[in-house]
């Protein structure tokens, strides 16, 4: 199918992103602005103006929704907090529902605070995280799983982001875990696609798509050593994403790897949300084309429209149109 007829469908379905929905916060700051505390010494950061986004799984959602998806809607854990009340601000600027975002009191909002140089546009001071530092309560897990097991049948495509890099504060738990591979099996005709920074191996009957380095880890600390084919079989899964980078990604079957290349960008001005903007992408195409190979090659296409803009870019369909044009 060509990029034409992959977005035509896309107005017709409807996607769900599961786990850590983040906020992402720009704050660009004057240097000249540094004077030291009168009360402290301390130099301080003047922050002049700030810009906010859906961050982590949010990213995802905003990839689809910019895509044209017919309905995105995310599910999740936040604090009930500032930053929550921006991060629902946020999304609903995107027009991506934020109905099963759970507030829980005793958590904050996961947010990235990062801090632009106004004079020379770049982020060059450490990025201040808000994060949450312990196991998210068995009343919200409670509401988690009974949203997912209530949300799942009204939903073609759950994508899945499990950003968190401890089990503390972790959203996607065990048990979201499991109930997911139960959803997965119950639900063969729906595509369940899993991004998961440190724990892709603890995922059952989802299509899991790590990157070169999660993958290499997951295979080390299973086998020993990289396998691709063992890390598909024990994730039980009919295919496995691998991405490379500019050099595209793997496609993993039980039959054969292949390479699926992508268009290189000689000077990217950021890659950061490069996978999650290649998730988007690929699970909407799949669940269009039902081919891998081609859902591959559409996830490669966004990402590479993605990583020419600043911060975590999105990629419209007249975009996407125009860059497959200009490609050959």
């Amino acid at each position: 199918m060509t990029t034409s007829e992959i977005l035509q469908r896309f107005p017709e379905l409807s996607a769900l992103v599961v786990g850590d929905i983040c906020l992402d916060r720009w704050c660009t700051y004057d240097p000249s602005e540094a004077e030291p505390s009168r009360e402290t010494g301390i130099p301080r950061v003047g922050v002049i103006s700030t810009t906010v986004t859906p961050g982590a799984g949010g990213t995802v959602a905003n990839n689809l929704a910019a895509m044209g998806v017919g309905r995105v809607s995310v599910l999740g854990a936040i604090g009930n907090d500032g930053f929550g009340h921006e991060l629902r601000c946020a999304l609903s600027a995107r027009h991506i529902i934020a109905d099963n975002l759970i507030a829980v009191p005793t958590i904050q909002t996961f947010t990235y605070t990062k801090l632009i140089n106004a004079a020379t546009g770049q982020e060059d001071l450490p990025r201040i995280d808000f994060i949450s530092n312990s196991p998210l309560d068995q009343q919200a897990e409670r509401q988690m799983l009974d949203s997912l097991k209530d949300n799942i049948p009204a939903f073609d495509v759950i994508l899945v982001s499990d950003q968190a890099e401890t089990s503390r504060g972790c959203v996607v738990t065990p048990s979201v875990r499991q109930l997911l591979a139960d959803l997965a099996a119950q639900y063969p005709d729906k595509i369940f696609i899993v991004d998961s920074r440190t724990r892709i191996e603890q995922f059952r009957n989802v299509i899991v798509k790590p990157n070169r380095q999660e993958a290499e880890t997951a295979c080390h600390k299973l086998f020993g050593a990289v396998d691709y084919q063992r890390l598909l079989r024990h994730v039980q899964s009919r295919f496995l994403y691998v991405t490379h980078g500019e050099e595209g990604v793997a496609l993993i079957t039980p039959e054969r790897e292949e390479r699926i290349p992508t268009n290189k960008i000689a000077k990217p001005v950021d890659i950061c949300g490069a996978g999650d903007s290649f998730t988007a992408g690929a699970a909407m195409a799949l669940a269009v084309t039902a081919s891998p190979r081609e859902a591959a090659r559409f996830g490669n296409l966004v990402a590479s429209i993605t990583i020419m803009k600043k911060g975590t870019g999105t990629a419209s369909p007249e975009e996407l149109l125009a860059n497959e044009h200009a490609s050959h």
